[in-house]
């Protein structure tokens, strides 16, 4: 008989919940050691889990859809026994002149759009960022389904991307129910969560970026030379972690017996992925990161979360979430849910120039600034209206008297 080793949940995850998208084989299968078995997906990131051996999956443990704890038991890998040339158990031969187009053999009766809804989250992201036809690649996973490693095979091979097609008339929209994903479910119980259980409050402020816009226009072309695009983004994330030093309660957790303050300011900054959500990278110790440092880190996190390219310790640790909300259009919003179990979370409205009195040469003038709003929202039970506000005058004045450093 032969051994069998587990495949196990990973016992670190980011989110509130791990849930089972796809398997990328099925029992019988042969496997090889690292090679992707199943897809798990949480609120934050969806990963591939790797086989631990060579070997043939003999038992899926946990379902499709099925939720899966850290530690869990995913399913059942044997060893020892023989993979090479192992037929897969489909009892169908495909025929040595057979063309197969899009995983499908010849006459096949599942439609584009069946195959479309076979498609994981993470397949279907990476496939639209490289402008890839799903039609092009011959998936390895079960069923023949597309995996996230086949996709990248086909780009490293050098797969031709798709052709720019003549666009298409504007399809009216449609009513009916769209069934939640597993990532939409848990945004939902997670955000829910947290108003239920932290008393959120908000305090608004109002910053003026001139310092910051001049030193981002004189260097920001040194700094993509470097490797470093410099973005807003990257100034606000600094200033952040500087106001940490004058109300350290910000970064910290609450304990039903105490209050956890953090050394390190874990920053994390959402992402959006357009309608599947957001995901919050998180820059490690941005409180010893000068801005090189931080510019050239938030831009290799964002660009590999705008891939789907991010691993599970890309999202682990954070200590403080900024939501640049501004982005998409607002002035303002509140209030913004707090990431649990975090204390506080930094909302940054639209940039826009307003008109606004300043003192100058002694006296007062009416002069035109790139303005933008800045809120903190807090949980109470943490931090009060003194704390609050100290933060965020600290947090304005680093921006306004920039730089902070060269």
């Amino acid at each position: 008989m032969a051994d069998t080793t587990n495949i196990v949940m990973p016992m670190e995850q980011e989110g509130s919940k791990s849930v089972v998208r796809v398997w990328l084989k099925k029992v019988g299968e042969p496997v090889k050691r690292d090679e992707p078995i199943v897809e798990l997906e949480t609120d934050k990131v969806a990963v591939e889990v790797p086989s631990p051996a060579d070997g043939v999956l003999s038992a899926i443990t946990l379902n499709e859809g099925d939720e899966a704890a850290p530690g869990a038991t995913l399913g059942v890998l044997s060893l020892g026994v023989e993979t090479a040339d192992r037929p897969l158990p489909t009892g169908r031969a495909v025929p040595a002149d057979a063309q197969v187009v899009g995983n499908k053999e010849p006459g096949s009766r599942r439609s584009a759009a069946e195959a479309e809804q076979r498609l994981s989250p993470l397949v279907k992201r990476l496939l639209a960022d490289h402008s890839i036809s799903a039609r092009d690649i011959a998936g390895s996973g079960r069923d023949g389904r597309i995996t996230h490693q086949d996709v990248e095979d086909f780009i490293a091979r050098g797969g031709a991307k798709v052709s720019p097609a003549k666009p298409a008339p504007t399809a009216p929209i449609k009513g009916g129910r769209i069934p939640h994903d597993a990532m939409r479910k848990s945004i939902a119980e997670h955000m829910a969560r947290s108003v239920a259980t932290a008393p959120h409050v908000t305090a608004v402020f109002e910053a003026d970026f001139s310092a910051i816009a001049a030193h981002r226009a004189k260097h920001k072309d040194a700094y993509a030379k470097a490797g470093a695009p410099l973005t807003y983004s990257a100034y606000i994330v600094r200033a952040a972690a500087e106001a940490m030093k004058v109300s350290p309660n910000v970064n910290a957790r609450w304990h039903d017996d105490f209050l956890e303050v953090f050394e390190d300011a874990n920053i994390g900054m959402g992402v959006a992925l357009g309608d599947k959500g957001l995901i919050v990278p998180v820059v490690q110790r941005a409180q010893v990161l000068t801005l090189t440092e931080t510019a050239a880190k938030m831009s290799d996190l964002t660009d590999r979360a705008r891939k789907n390219a991010l691993k599970p310790a890309d999202v682990q640790g954070g200590t403080f979430t900024i939501s640049n909300h501004g982005v998409s259009g607002s002035l303002v919003a509140t209030p913004i849910i707090i990431n649990q179990p975090q204390s506080a979370i930094l909302g940054v409205g639209k940039l826009e120039k307003r008109v606004v009195v300043r003192e100058i040469d002694g006296g007062e003038a009416i002069v035109i600034r790139p303005m933008a709003y800045v809120s903190l929202t807090i949980d109470h039970r943490v931090l009060d209206g003194y704390q609050t506000n100290a933060w965020l005058t600290r947090f304005v004045e680093v921006l306004e008297t920039w730089p902070l450093e060269d």
